[in-house]
């Protein structure tokens, strides 16, 4: 091993875990360096969330062949996790009783990294000097050094802001006590917070539709909780998803949920709300879309900030990277990904060959792999890590033959064009109630809504 190579990877959350077991069966050395004080940091934010896919898109295959020996169960493999049990059943046990509990250096946060005697701007002999990587730990700055480097480092602490512009909106940072960004705990550990309150959620995605059916349960539990739901587009069909079409079971349900709750007026919907500013109102948060003058506004106590999650590349400032200008995702992987141009689980099969930059033997992979896209699931993670491992070790074979099939939304866009699985809109057409325009109505209906309830 002392002859093998040295692969520095940071964040030990799944996907960074999983690239540690395939570099180590590939015999060479890996290192991994976490931020948090433990493996799986990130995930410990979120560990009330459940999962929408099941246990067996969730378990790498050479982490579970590293935990074979240790006497560990594979979980059932059509369960839905949470992210606590995630924690608990798979990357705990991974991380402190397989041979990676010797490599993972915890409270390690990376804070630069370049080549060794190399600028950004210097180029002859560049991919012969290894790489200099930095990071502070309890006992000050450390330095480490390797082969290549594998950025598994997420996303999760670099949330979007509110602006509608991409900027944090006028009086956002002033105003960040009564701001939470992501999915709180709503019910659990953060339930003093918001139970009896009226608490505004931005955004359209999963974490922002989850959050606003936590509060709808607290509402009765709770009186006087109300929850308003800001949407910066005009259609809140789309945050629905594909219903009963999609292949992630748990996911259909979700956006189903939802949809029903929202027809039913459990939830105040303002559509067209582009956030610009925040300010004080006689103790509460003002929230403002538009000019200031004239703008429309909500009042409210608490906001929930859920629109996504950007890369952070600070530390990567002296590497030659190849992002797209748009998403800040690798060029070639870009166009795959582009919410612009489709919303679709399935993406062409991608590797070390798409997740390459002009600096080789540096990756990026998992979630910050995507940049601002939002569609990443984890097993897509754990196939780049697969095949950059090969890709590092010389296996170039191996590499490319990468094969990731995605489960299906449902309904997906093109171009900007709605289609999907089966015909029909808000979730594909409805199945047994025959006066429904389609399966989001038909929904709607059986909570006792009027009207259509895909509208």
């Amino acid at each position: 091993m002392s002859d093998a190579k040295k692969v520095a990877i940071i964040g030990a959350g799944p996907v960074g875990l999983a690239a540690a077991a395939h570099v180590l069966e590939r015999g060479m050395s890996p290192i991994v360096l976490e931020a948090g004080p433990e493996a799986g940091h990130a995930i410990r934010q979120w560990q009330h969330v459940q999962l929408f896919s099941p246990w067996e898109y969730n378990v790498d295959k050479a982490a579970a062949r590293l935990l074979a020996p240790t006497g560990w169960n594979s979980p059932d493999p059509q369960a839905y996790p949470t992210g606590g049990e995630l924690l608990e059943g798979y990357l705990e046990p991974l991380a402190t009783r397989t041979p990676l509990r010797d490599v993972i250096r915890t409270s390690s946060r990376v804070s630069a990294i370049s080549r060794v005697g190399f600028d950004k701007a210097k180029t002859r002999g560049r991919e012969q000097a290894p790489f200099e990587i930095r990071y502070q730990n309890g006992k000050g700055p450390e330095v480490l050094r390797a082969d290549a480097v594998i950025d598994t480092s997420g996303t999760w602490f670099s949330p979007n802001p509110a602006g509608s512009n991409g900027l944090p909106a006028i009086g956002e940072r002033e105003r960040a006590d009564r701001i939470a960004y992501g999915m709180p705990d709503v019910r659990g550990g953060d339930r003093s917070r918001y139970a009896g309150k009226t608490v505004a959620v931005l955004g359209a995605g999963h974490s922002a539709v989850g959050t606003l059916i936590d509060l709808v349960q607290l509402a009765d539990e709770v009186s006087g909780t109300k929850a308003i739901w800001l949407l910066r587009g005009a259609d809140p069909a789309k945050a629905f998803g594909g219903g009963s079409n999609d292949k992630l079971a748990a996911r259909g349900e979700l956006g189903s949920h939802f949809a029903a709750l929202v027809a039913a007026g459990k939830i105040r919907v303002e559509t067209g709300f582009g956030v610009t500013h925040l300010s004080d109102s006689e103790g509460r948060l003002k929230i403002s879309a538009g000019a200031c003058c004239g703008a429309r506004s909500v009042v409210v106590d608490e906001l929930v900030v859920s629109t996504g999650f950007r890369p952070d590349f600070s530390f990567l400032s002296e590497l030659r990277l190849r992002l797209d200008p748009a998403i800040e995702a690798p060029v070639a992987l870009a166009p795959l990904i582009d919410p612009n141009e489709h919303s679709c689980g399935t993406v062409r099969p991608h590797g070390a060959r798409e997740l390459s930059h002009d600096e080789p033997g540096f990756y990026i992979a998992g979630m910050k792999s995507y940049g601002r896209a939002p569609t990443f699931l984890m097993m897509t993670g754990y196939e780049q890590v697969r095949s950059i491992a090969a890709d590092i070790a010389g296996d170039k074979k191996a590499a490319a033959r990468v094969e990731l099939v995605l489960p299906e939304t449902g309904v997906c866009t093109r171009g900007g064009v709605e289609t999907a699985g089966d015909a029909g809109c808000c979730g594909g057409p409805a199945k047994q109630d025959a006066t429904a325009c389609c399966a989001a109505d038909e929904t709607a209906r059986k909570a006792g809504a009027s009207g259509c309830g895909c509208a």
